[in-house]
């Protein structure tokens, strides 16, 4: 449970500052007293989403693959896979952040977005697009550095980030009276800061050196049996996300923008959530490739735990606040209804979302990433469409009621599997205790080297710092932690 809260706590700062940051550029926007502005970062946020879901997904194929090396003492092999991947990950970024610019308004205008919402939420994602592979960068190096345990270090890269975004935001959009403009130039801007400092972070920890061109391919192969799986999971939230948002469309722009207000406010609130997906994930793949599955599975119920009291504690709030989040949005008629429900009800519904999540990361990094493509594709598809639609005769209250309730099938369904998953694994592992190892403990082929495995793992000294950091030891010490 402290390396779950360490690893989970630090990332969840970081995301907190990064997404605070989009929500208050959301409550600038909305004070401008323009619902076509509102609801143009709400079209823009839906394909931004979608960038970033193939993003998320190549970092947990990244911190898998080199998660399990280390967890096996192999650093260097850690750090060769890692830099081939980051080749691979910025080339792929690049097609897709050049290719999204190029298109912005014919997607747009697919997601539903018109008029001078249309124009504004274009001209967003024409300035933002481009410097997609600096955010991509900036993620996968974050993970590396979790993965060798610098949950602070990790944490730092996106506090400086939102630091950056949170000083331009105020100065571009009403200083400079830029407006949408205003708040894409300090998007773009901040995702500079990001890689800048994370690809600093992976080299100090010796986590990444230049690709060797013959290893680029089997590499890639290899983090691509997790990323592409991944990828398609972290796809089928965004999506989604935009048949809810087509949805709301039909409502007027009101309700996209109440439906936006919330969608960047929930990451801020259940930052603890999102973050337990990248944390807990190398946590398991190193204790997996360690062979304590034990751990594995005190990870797992950790993590479900942190969801359901980091939820429990935030709904307490929302209900007695709630006409105060209203005002910070400036949010009038449907807007205002929809967060009012949003505060009081369907707010629970993210207690499913989270134990999805905590599942995924078990499917992800314990061989099953396939599980976690068929339960997101499923809620976002089985749990969304025929719920939703439903909830279209009922208005925007029940397009957002039909959203909450499906992902309470498939969130439940997720977190009995991962139980499963967790309860067969197997294999050759070193037994999880304080007792000295005795030859008979460790899987061999020979008494000789046996008796060199005992000589170097006995005793076990615990390799992590207070703060949950492998720190030094990552270079000096093979064992796992």
């Amino acid at each position: 449970m402290r390396h779950v809260l360490v690893m989970a706590g630090t990332g969840a700062i970081g995301l907190m500052a990064v997404f605070a940051v989009d929500m208050l550029n959301m409550v600038y926007i909305a004070h401008l007293g323009e619902n076509a502005l509102t609801a143009a970062i709400g079209f823009a946020g839906a394909v931004i989403g979608l960038q970033i879901a193939v993003s998320i997904g190549l970092t947990i194929g990244i911190s898998a693959a080199t998660g399990r090396a280390i967890g096996a003492g192999q650093h260097e092999e850690a750090r060769q896979i890692a830099s081939s991947a980051l080749a691979v990950m910025l080339g792929l970024s690049c097609l897709l952040g050049f290719g999204t610019m190029a298109a912005a308004h014919p997607i747009l205008h697919l997601f539903g977005a018109r008029g001078a919402a249309l124009e504004h939420a274009s001209t967003y994602l024409q300035i933002v697009s481009p410097f997609l592979p600096l955010i991509c960068l900036g993620m996968g190096s974050s993970s590396l550095m979790r993965v060798v345990g610098d949950a602070k270090g990790s944490m730092h890269i996106t506090l400086l980030g939102a630091l950056v975004a949170a000083i331009l935001d105020p100065i571009l959009i009403f200083g400079l009276h830029e407006g949408l403009t205003g708040a894409a130039i300090s998007t773009a801007l901040s995702r500079f800061v990001v890689a800048t400092v994370g690809l600093r972070g992976a080299l100090r920890h010796d986590m990444v050196t230049w690709p060797t061109p013959s290893r680029i391919l089997p590499d890639a192969k290899h983090v691509a049996s997790v990323a592409m799986p991944a990828i398609l999971t972290n796809l089928a939230t965004p999506v989604g996300g935009v048949y809810v948002t087509q949805s709301m469309a039909r409502f007027g722009l009101e309700a996209v923008g109440g439906q936006a207000s919330i969608e960047r406010t929930v990451p801020v609130l259940f930052s603890l959530v999102f973050a337990l997906t990248g944390s807990v994930g190398p946590i398991m793949a190193q204790n997996m490739g360690a062979g304590f599955y034990g751990r594995v599975r005190e990870t797992l119920t950790a993590a479900l735990k942190l969801v359901l009291l980091s939820i429990g504690a935030t709904w307490l709030i929302l209900v007695a606040l709630q006409n105060y989040v209203v005002a910070v949005f400036n949010a009038q008629g449907d807007a205002a209804m929809l967060i009012h429900l949003f505060c009081s009800l369907t707010i629970g519904s993210y207690l499913f979302v989270g134990m999805l999540f905590v599942a995924n990361a078990a499917f992800n990094n314990l061989g099953h990433p396939l599980y976690s493509t068929a339960f997101n594709w499923g809620r976002a598809t089985l749990g969304t469409i025929p719920f939703v639609g439903i909830g279209l005769h009922y208005g925007p209250a029940g397009v957002q009621l039909g959203q909450a309730a499906g992902v309470l099938v498939f969130g439940t369904l997720a977190v009995i599997t991962a139980f499963r998953v967790t309860r067969n694994l197997s294999g050759p592992a070193l037994p999880h205790s304080t007792a000295p190892l005795t030859a008979s403990d460790i899987p061999t082929t020979s008494a000789e080297a046996a008796m060199a495995e005992l000589d170097e793992l006995t005793p076990l000294p615990a390799l992590c710092d207070q703060d949950g950091s492998l720190q030094n030891h990552v270079k000096t010490d093979s064992r796992p932690t």
